[in-house]
């Protein structure tokens, strides 16, 4: 059994990372304890990592440009 990664793979991989990452940061300083500004910041970086996940997931891919 042959596992192989391409760079879409990575790619989408990556991004699901980054929303999990943002996620968990958030969750962690939730818990401590935030002011406003800082949940402001935080559901905005919430937000952000999963519109680059939903983009990464359905952008469609560009055709490779001919060489000459």
């Amino acid at each position: 059994m042959k596992f192989e990664f391409t760079t879409k793979d990575l790619i989408e991989w990556g991004s699901a990372g980054l929303v999990f990452l943002s996620g968990a940061m958030t969750g962690h300083y939730a818990a401590i304890g935030m002011n406003a500004v800082q949940w402001a910041g935080a559901a905005a970086a919430v937000l952000g990592s999963v519109t680059v996940a939903v983009a990464v997931r359905v952008w469609p891919p560009q055709p490779a440009k001919a060489e000459d």
